[in-house]
């Protein structure tokens, strides 16, 4: 039973980061890479506007509320050990833009997704 939960965990996971590029993507956010992941952490997704990178986390709960406060100290301090490492290993010509935030998709079941810019 536990692994039928784990499976459909991760494909609701993979609906969310969908539904989170796609609101990216109505903002006018370019989508660089999703699931990136490093030696020091994983960053759901990466983007671009204008000369300013994003770290987005997508969290899917039943609730908002629930949603925001899933995200844990550790989980935070491990994304921004992954956008450093990330920044750090961008090609030299690319290494102007080094304007960069964490931001959060909130998904829940019905509602439209937010998206809290800076939020760490």
């Amino acid at each position: 039973m536990g692994d039928l939960k784990r499976k459909r965990a991760y494909k609701r996971g993979h609906v969310a980061e969908k539904l989170a590029c796609l609101l990216l993507l109505l903002k006018g956010y370019s989508i660089k890479l999703r699931r990136y992941k490093t030696p020091v952490g994983e960053i759901d997704i990466i983007a671009c506007r204008g000369d300013v990178t994003i770290f987005c986390e997508v969290k899917a709960r039943t609730e908002y509320e629930t949603a925001a406060e899933s995200i844990s100290i550790k989980q935070k301090e491990r994304i921004n050990r992954a956008a450093e490492y990330y920044m750090s290993h961008l090609k030299s010509d690319l290494k102007n833009n080094k304007i960069y935030r964490c931001d959060v998709i909130l998904i829940t079941p019905w509602k439209w997704p937010v998206h809290i810019e800076n939020a760490w």
